[in-house]
């Protein structure tokens, strides 16, 4: 049998708000004591059909409430929940979206006393919930046939829907104490006599049957794409064979930059230790590039990509600019379609794209339309839709514009050459979200306008692999944690709110937590030290550990991350 790999716990890195109490963990992380305000979420997503089950050993007062949350705004004031009182007043069902109070959603009756077993189910494609209590489900539930849920939500229930988990939270004077079993034992801590209930893939161990179609929530019932599942493949695995990032010394000559793992596609290069605009150079536009810290046009480079990374010649100055002697470099890496591009005429506007359809990344060139207003939809040839799209002017000085799925909505545009917060570009030309097929540009001078040619790369989100998405954070030094499905090799944070810098780690250059030397994706200047800048890369997505606005004001923050290693095999790897 297939190992069930780590079981899912509650994490400890993650708590309501920075400003309420923090209860007590113990027993790895599965038993929790509730201390004044306070409030808990689990370490893994609920992106199948999930069971678990919660012991109540202590109540006090009006107890707490046990369900579902939403976890990237649970160290914020705003956050979102739907679960249900024990205790005092047990059965209500309250529901919370972002700061608002939602209210309760109704009533399942029945007492819920120190000792109850609690059993709960969520189906995260149609919204429903169950709960029961003692073997037997409440409101004449039967989660294997879809019936009698006992609460139903929607796709904008919460404010974020990526990132489901199980959870609870209780206020003032009441508490209890809560022993939670995600499969990992049914017997509590030697409270309960074991049930030895699995699974359909014969993982975990529940008091209870669980109900057929429903899962332990473990990394073995991960489920990742075959295309870049390691179980599966040996050349296209997320983690080393789609992104990479490579550290090397200049020469200031000729020189073959290796160790990618694979073609690169797409390469990004910084200079560390010296002022120096960053690179960025692509097979789809050749032996060109590209200043992400300035609005300048594409200018020659002499760079061609191989087997395992890219070759600097010396035909130009911007190449040795990239390669001086004793200058300490990093590059990173993505791959796309081994240089083979294909006409798109999907949309209103022709493109030429590189797809890599395995991960979700996709190269586009097009040419806008003329004037400075207007629409036009661009064929990014990807099958999924982009949750994270950069635009740049080739041939005009312009902003590199990004539309990103933690923005506003799809009119708002944020630039990556500068520190601004996001603005709402849609005055120049209505703005749809991207779909599987198009995303839209305007009359923006970098997005599609002044009959510029243009380059766009477009990512989507894609489970153990790459994740775009956003946090509010708390003003604290213990900082939100952000779940990302993946040990990160690479990750950006940008305020959206307020005037900050675009904020970079990644695991080639700092090797330990906390990581604490960033580059600025929109400024030339080198990598530098900053306690105020610190993350921690954690195997399941990383943590901020400064209270300062560039990472963790009390504001809005977009990120997007590339793995390392999927969280499913961290226990592996």
């Amino acid at each position: 049998m297939a190992s069930s790999g780590n079981f899912c716990t509650l994490n400890p890195l993650t708590e309501n708000d920075a400003s309420m109490n923090k209860g007590t963990y113990s027993v790895g992380n599965t038993k929790y004591v509730s201390s004044g305000d306070d409030g808990f979420v689990a370490n893994m997503r609920m992106t199948a059909k999930s069971y678990c089950e919660v012991r109540v050993d202590a109540l006090s007062n009006y107890g707490g409430t046990i369900g579902f949350r939403s976890a990237s705004n649970a160290q914020s004031s705003t956050w979102d929940s739907v679960t249900f009182q024990f205790g005092y007043n047990s059965g209500l069902i309250y529901h919370t979206k972002g700061s608002s109070d939602q209210g309760s959603s109704g009533d399942i009756g029945g007492t819920v006393s120190a000792g109850a077993i609690v059993m709960m189910a969520y189906d995260p494609a149609t919204y429903k919930w169950w709960v029961g209590v003692n073997g037997t489900w409440r409101n004449s539930g039967d989660p294997a046939a879809g019936s009698g849920q006992v609460f139903t939500g929607s796709s904008s229930m919460f404010e974020n829907m990526s990132d489901i988990t199980w959870g609870g939270w209780k206020g003032g004077a009441n508490g209890f104490t809560g022993s939670f079993n995600f499969g990992q034992d049914s017997t509590f801590g030697g409270q309960e006599t074991a049930g030895g209930n699995a699974d359909a893939n014969g993982f975990g161990d529940f008091k209870y049957s669980v109900p057929t179609g429903f899962l332990a929530t473990c990394s073995g019932n991960m489920v990742l794409s075959d295309d870049i599942d390691p179980a599966q493949t040996d050349s296209d695995y997320a983690g080393g064979k789609q992104f990479n990032a490579v550290l090397y010394t200049g020469n200031g000559g000729a020189q073959s930059v290796t160790g990618f793992g694979f073609k690169p596609d797409l390469v990004w290069v910084k200079r560390r230790n010296a002022t120096q605009s960053h690179r960025l150079a692509d097979s789809t536009r050749g032996a060109k590039t590209l200043y992400p810290d300035s609005d300048i046009d594409e200018d020659d480079m002499a760079i061609s990509y191989t087997a395992d990374g890219f070759d600097w010649g010396t035909g130009t100055g911007a190449a040795n600019n990239a390669n001086a002697s004793g200058g300490t470099y990093v590059a990173w890496g993505w791959k796309a379609n081994a240089s083979t591009t294909a006409s798109n005429t999907t949309g209103g506007t022709n493109s030429v794209t590189q797809a890599n359809t395995k991960t979700g990344f996709s190269i586009i060139t097009y040419t806008g339309f003329a004037g400075s207003s207007g629409s036009s939809t661009v064929g990014h040839g990807m099958s999924v839709a982009p949750e994270f799209i950069i635009h740049k002017s080739r041939t005009r000085s312009s902003g590199w514009w990004c539309q990103h799925t933690g923005l506003t909505n799809a009119g708002y545009f944020i630039d990556l050459s500068g520190t601004g917060g996001q603005s709402d570009l849609s005055s120049y030309g209505t703005m749809n979200a991207p779909s599987t097929s198009v995303f839209t540009i305007n009359g923006v001078d970098g997005i599609g306008g002044e009959s510029a040619n243009y380059v766009a790369y477009a990512w989507a989100n894609l489970d153990g692999m790459q994740k775009f998405g956003k946090y509010e954070g708390n003003g604290n030094a213990d900082g939100p944690f952000i779940y990302t499905g993946f040990r990160p090799r690479f990750v950006f944070v940008k305020n959206i709110d307020a005037s900050q810098h675009w904020v970079s780690h990644d695991s080639a250059r700092e090797t330990f937590n906390p990581m604490d030397t960033p580059i600025d994706l929109d400024e030339a200047y080198a990598e530098y030290t900053s306690s105020n800048r610190a993350i921690d890369f954690l195997s399941n997505g990383f943590k901020c550990r400064t209270s300062d606005g560039e990472i963790n004001s009390a504001q809005t923050f977009i990120y997007g991350a590339w793995a390392d290693v999927p969280f499913k095999y961290n226990n592996t790897f």
